[in-house]
């Protein structure tokens, strides 16, 4: 959906929503390194309204051209020129990927391209990153990640996992996150449910009810890793209606602190499906309030919206103080507009709302004792 905050000057095409969200994303990217604004500008010029094969030949022939700059940098010993290029690239090829159909060839191949440039980035940071398996369910399908080391490497570190919901590539946060896990000591792993598997899978993932078993695997695989403090671990659900998160988060007592809707969304839901049964069968009676999913977790809880969300922000705060029966591990931070950040999943301003995010992050784990 497009941010209703936004300008026109950030729609590239009325007519199709989605390209014009995308291109906003790509815009934004650039203030986290995953994007030059020039670059963007450039191919919205050479684009044809609406048109996803220019789209797709566009974005790619510009990711090829960062990763052939990244590739002659590194030959040349210029690392963090390299590093930055394969970022763009990654994200360029992602953009190429987005409006193709999923039994479309060249979408998995500019998928493939992107993971490369990934493992590319993670090679070439120091400390190195690692790519990660991490068995989940019992069909055999396993979650792939990265795993970011702590600047401190060869000490056990705090450390954030971030996730979004099905169909959301880890990718992203490579440029959109690791920066600020990074800036502040803390390692992180960045994970998606899709796996290694192609597109096709997210379908099967939309139908299971399990969703947030994931974080409970995710959980033991991180207690087998020797450089990770884990009674230091948080998990951040990129893009606000990450429900499944915050279930996991009522299922998962080893968690120190989390970022994620706090069952707003669900629980939003179930009150106007009540409403509408209501209307129609008098027996039935909605429940004007529940206690917030997040009010039994065992950890504190950050929840982070834009008041020109798809919720409103006053009725947010209603849910949250009604549920929060006097405790303090519930944080609610709304984003104005006059601040910016104020879009749907901070669309608008990602890099406003993620240093909010982290700084209320690293004081959490800061507060946490290692584990004697």
């Amino acid at each position: 959906m497009i941010p209703a905050c936004l300008s026109d000057d950030w729609i590239l095409c009325p007519e199709r929503e989605d390209i014009s969200a995308e291109f906003t994303r790509l815009l934004t990217a650039a203030q986290e390194g995953g994007a030059t604004i020039a670059e963007c500008l450039m191919i919205a010029r050479q684009l044809k309204q609406g048109g996803e094969q220019s789209w797709h030949r566009e974005w790619k022939r510009l990711a090829q051209a960062n990763r052939e700059r990244a590739e002659a940098a590194f030959a040349e010993g210029h690392r963090a020129t390299a590093q930055r290029n394969w970022l763009r690239a990654m994200n360029y090829y992602g953009a190429a990927a987005m409006p193709l159909d999923q039994d479309d060839e060249r979408r998995w191949v500019a998928v493939l391209a992107m993971q490369e440039c990934a493992r590319r980035f993670l090679s070439a940071r120091s400390p190195a990153g690692e790519v990660v398996t991490i068995p989940w369910a019992d069909d055999g399908h396993a979650l792939q990640g990265y795993f970011l080391p702590a600047p401190s490497a060869g000490t056990r570190a705090p450390t954030v996992i971030c996730i979004g919901e099905p169909g959301h590539r880890k990718e992203e946060f490579l440029f959109k996150l690791a920066p600020h896990a990074r800036e502040r000591g803390l390692s992180m792993l960045a994970l998606d449910l899709l796996g290694d598997q192609r597109d096709d899978y997210t379908d099967v993932l939309l139908r299971r009810r399990d969703l947030e078993s994931s974080i409970g695997s995710v959980m033991d695989y991180l207690e087998t890793r020797d450089d990770v403090d884990f009674d230091r671990i948080a998990i951040v659900a990129d893009g606000w209606g990450s429900s499944f998160v915050a279930r996991a988060v009522l299922q998962e007592p080893r968690l120190a602190a989390a970022v994620c809707d706090g069952g707003l969304w669900d629980l939003h839901e179930r009150s106007f499906f009540a409403s509408r049964f209501a209307m129609s069968d008098l027996s039935i009676v909605p429940v004007p309030s529940a206690p917030l999913m997040a009010s039994s977790a065992d950890c504190p809880v950050l929840i982070t919206l834009g008041e020109d969300g798809w919720l409103k922000a006053d009725h947010a705060r209603k849910i949250v103080q009604t549920s929060r029966l006097g405790s303090s591990d519930i944080v609610l931070k709304v984003f104005t507009a006059a601040e910016t950040g104020a879009a749907q999943a901070h669309a608008d301003n990602p890099s406003l709302a993620n240093e909010y995010i982290f700084d209320w992050l690293e004081s959490q784990l800061g507060a946490v004792g290692r584990r004697i």
